[in-house]
């Protein structure tokens, strides 16, 4: 796939879809609520290992609730991870590529079944490969803040994400979703290596957000954008894992700071607490209050909507009701 051809898939879902895409949601949640025990360093990714008719039963929970956009269930799923559980390198290569292959599966799957059908009201959904933080992978709540001490420099960060890249893409995703990013230098990494690696498939990177003004490592997001609007192998940018109270106004502020896509899927509003491993009460988003937001958001400029943490299929529903209402 030639990255005109590639950029070209993206917007024609996005204008197929009236004008805004709709993504999946929170992969985690949904995989715990059939009974997975994914308290692991590895997360959701886990569930590659033990429970792969899981991941395939979630994705094909999100198509059928409405999503356009399938994100992989490889957030979590790093070489360097595998290998500290003792799998070979062949071992962890196998399973990042088999992350892909569960979500392509699904979709075809889907799409065989409902494609066909007169009147039907979905769109062929394309796969968004996850790629997780070095923050996620080190699974120390660092993805949330940006701190990753001295030792961590651009070569590191390009060292620590090359080989995942370069597997991800030989499985064949419609797109690269680079999520989490907490700092400037992380996103200078992941536009280096798209140059590097030549990669030939769209991207997007995405910020998480703890204030709902900077990146999580205090830097302004006017400063993290610098590098990614010169670069011509990121076709989105956008926030995910953040509250759902920061999104109106973050899509704003990116309006006025780069003329790409804008994706946004935030979480529910629940904060987690990354050292103790565990959710803190706070102030959530019901599907109710997506439906009533996905709208807003879509009018202020987002081109991509979606769910992350404790979001769930009917999140996803809620949403994809609402923006077919109001298109």
């Amino acid at each position: 796939m030639g990255f005109e051809k590639g950029a070209s898939l993206l917007e024609d879902l996005i204008e197929k879809a009236g004008g805004c895409a709709v993504m999946d949601g929170g992969f985690a949640t949904q995989l715990e609520s059939h009974g997975a025990f994914i308290n692991d360093p590895l997360w959701s990714a886990l569930c590659l290992i033990k429970d792969p008719h899981l991941i395939k039963q979630v994705h094909m929970e999100y198509l059928e609730a409405g999503a356009d956009i399938l994100v992989t269930s490889s957030y979590q799923a790093t070489i360097p991870g595998f290998l500290s559980r003792g799998l070979s390198l062949e071992e962890g290569e196998s399973l990042l590529k088999k992350s892909v292959k569960l979500a392509v599966e699904a979709r075809d799957k889907f799409w065989d079944g409902v494609g066909c059908v007169p009147g039907n009201s979905y769109n062929r959904a394309l796969v968004a490969a996850s790629i997780g933080s070095y923050g996620a992978y080190l699974a120390d709540g660092s993805e949330y803040s940006g701190c990753y001490g001295p030792g961590v420099n651009l070569d590191k960060l390009k060292d620590f994400h090359r080989r995942r890249l370069q597997v991800i893409v030989e499985a064949g995703p419609d797109l690269l979703a680079f999520e989490t990013i907490p700092n400037k230098l992380e996103a200078q990494a992941c536009v280096e290596l798209l140059d590097e690696e030549n990669i030939q498939i769209p991207s997007w990177i995405c910020f998480g957000s703890v204030d709902g003004e900077n990146a999580p490592s205090g830097e302004s997001f006017k400063e993290c954008f610098e590098i990614l609007n010169k670069s011509k192998k990121v076709n989105a940018v956008g926030i995910n894992c953040a509250s759902p109270h920061f999104i109106e106004s973050l899509v704003c502020k990116f309006k006025e700071l780069t003329t790409k896509a804008i994706v946004v899927y935030p979480n529910s509003g629940a904060i987690w607490d990354g050292r103790a491993k565990k959710w803190l009460p706070s102030m959530c988003f019901g599907d109710e209050e997506f439906e009533l937001f996905a709208p807003r958001w879509r009018n202020q400029g987002a081109k991509v909507i979606g769910g992350c943490c404790r979001t769930t299929p009917s999140t996803i529903r809620a949403i994809s009701k609402a923006l077919k209402e109001t298109t």
